[in-house]
């Protein structure tokens, strides 16, 4: 399923790819190839305690034995639930946006099949955790949720994605953001649960407000006036 578009790097290979993706990254966070490359290629570590922490969790093994994976032809009925159930609004998330869940790009530098499918875990459900953590996808709200993932995961990835982000920011952005999401991201990605072994598929049919409070998730407050 991951295996085909795989490559073998060496040290030092790992390390130019690393260097160029973190500056070009930089340069355009909109290269999303750029920043799956970044990761990739700095965070087997953290991937690798993800993936621990996968197999010791019931829905963690789920997943890794069955390997599911967030596209349209799995997800599309998410768009035919009632209203108040979590798959609906991950449905109204990704449709007023026009986003397709198939628009992620693949898993490259992972050295075994398991770290690949984690790595391509954690890049698709990205767009479940605006939905639970009722992020925007602008240049805040994606920093914000780079705080969670980053408290979720330690990838260095996400904490690099938010001092590229930050420094993005005018004035008015970088105050709002340090003083009123950053507070916020840090206390609600240490405060849930491990985001990552989590069937979210399993639960589309449930009210959002009730797994919001299962799994201990604060949506993000509304800025002040």
């Amino acid at each position: 399923m991951l295996q085909g578009g795989r490559i073998k790097l060496k040290g030092w290979q790992q390390a130019a790819v690393a260097v160029g993706s973190a500056f070009g990254a930089l340069m355009d966070p909109r290269r999303a190839d750029l920043i799956a490359a970044l990761g990739e290629t700095t965070g087997k570590p953290a991937f690798e305690r993800v993936l621990e922490r996968m197999k010791n969790n019931p829905e963690g093994r789920a997943m890794l034995l069955e390997r599911p994976r967030v596209i349209s032809a799995n997800v599309g009925h998410a768009w035919d639930l009632p209203e108040n159930t979590f798959g609906a609004a991950y449905a109204r998330f990704m449709g007023s946006r026009n986003f397709s869940p198939d628009d992620r790009p693949p898993v490259r530098f992972m050295e075994t099949e398991e770290l690949a499918y984690v790595a391509m875990r954690a890049r698709e459900v990205h767009d479940f955790w605006h939905t639970l953590f009722d992020l925007p996808t602008n240049l805040i709200g994606e920093s914000a949720l780079k705080v969670i993932e980053f408290r979720q995961m330690y990838l260095p990835m996400c904490l690099l994605s938010v001092i590229g982000g930050t420094a993005r920011f005018n004035e008015k952005q970088r105050d709002l953001f340090f003083k009123h999401y950053l507070p916020w991201a840090t206390r609600a990605g240490m405060e849930c649960t491990d985001l990552m072994c989590i069937y979210y598929e399993q639960h589309f049919h449930e009210d959002l407000d009730v797994v919001r409070k299962r799994w201990g998730i604060t949506p993000a407050p509304a800025p002040p006036k």
